[in-house]
């Protein structure tokens, strides 16, 4: 977009959009898609399930109706396709947990100008202890990877790999992928304590429990133990400082033998990094949620990589819907 396309009703545009994002959180919040189903409801049986206000719960339905996620008739209203298949929960698509990751975020980004002028994330991005926040983090981000990882992963060519660390790997959702579509590889996820219950359930959900292990660990601060063939690191850069990302790369290719293979995943800024606009404004709720936490560019990237001993260094031609990338680098 340029200077010369920005006028008045789009910058206002832009002003506003924060309306349609709280009119989703709220229905997703409230569980109205999943009360509606598949089944045609009225405003006021919706009001009385949700002990709500008939006018008010009207009003909501027919904004969503505006917003093309119910439909409305004389009888009533119903989800429309898009919303049966993303915002019901017993869907297998549904995306709804990551939609309320993002309405936990909404209070960090209302106080944006305080991190701009102290240069310091206003609240953390999420508790490491138990709590609706965590969930919802640690189950949007099995949603978003579930979604994006069958694209991504036959990208990869991983034949005669036999060991992959799944570093910072959460509920294992890259880990299980992996070894999906390679039979003859076995995996490790490395992740806090915290996150083995939901990581170990998911594993055995995709019956890999036994081609898939829980190591627990803080990757700041502890040892990786054993040795991998493959380590991939899927988002956990954006994170960290440069210091810090400089540290974890440089621990997980020691976890490699010559010729071993690190693989990053992540939202990649071009080199100026003033585009692409997802990553800008990744980096900006990094700002706003972590200690130094930002996008890189491939650049930046690669630089860690290299410092770090790997050589062959490519970023293939995977792009992702959010503009994330990958790049390769093989042990020297």
């Amino acid at each position: 977009m340029t200077a010369e396309t920005i006028d008045r009703g789009k910058l206002l545009g832009m002003s506003g959009a924060y309306w349609a994002t709280c009119t989703l959180h709220a229905a997703v919040k409230l569980e109205i898609f999943t009360i509606i189903g598949e089944r045609l409801i009225t405003a006021d049986e919706l009001a009385q399930q949700l002990a709500g206000d008939l006018r008010a719960t009207a009003m909501l339905l027919d904004a969503l109706c505006a917003m093309q996620l119910l439909t409305k008739s004389a009888s009533g209203y119903r989800n429309s396709e898009a919303a049966r298949k993303l915002l019901v929960k017993n869907s297998p698509d549904y995306v709804g947990h990551m939609i309320m990751h993002h309405h936990h975020l909404v209070e960090s980004w209302m106080r944006l100008d305080e991190a701009v002028l102290s240069g310091a994330a206003v609240q953390p991005l999420i508790p490491r202890e138990e709590s609706e926040q965590r969930e919802s983090f640690l189950m949007g981000m099995y949603t978003i990877a579930m979604g994006t990882a069958p694209g991504l992963v036959p990208t990869l060519d991983l034949a005669g790999r036999t060991r992959l660390l799944d570093l910072g790997g959460g509920p294992g959702t890259w880990a299980i992928h992996f070894c999906e579509h390679n039979p003859g590889l076995t995996a490790t996820v490395f992740d806090l304590p915290t996150t083995r219950p939901f990581a170990e359930k998911t594993i055995a959900q995709h019956g890999l429990s036994e081609r898939i292990a829980f190591q627990a660990g803080d990757f700041h601060s502890q040892k990786i133990e054993g040795g991998y063939d493959v380590v991939w690191m899927s988002q956990i850069l954006h994170g960290e400082c440069p210091a810090d990302c400089k540290k974890i790369v440089a621990k997980a290719a020691r976890v490699l033998p010559p010729g071993g293979m690190l693989i990053i995943h992540e939202f990649i800024l071009d080199d100026d990094r003033a585009a692409p606009l997802f990553p800008a404004l990744f980096s900006l709720n990094m700002l706003a949620v972590t200690q130094a936490g930002q996008s890189y560019s491939e650049g930046e990237l690669k630089r860690m990589m290299e410092k770090a001993g790997l050589v062959d260094i490519q970023r293939t031609s995977y792009r992702g819907p959010m503009e994330s990338g990958v790049l390769v680098g093989h042990k020297h």
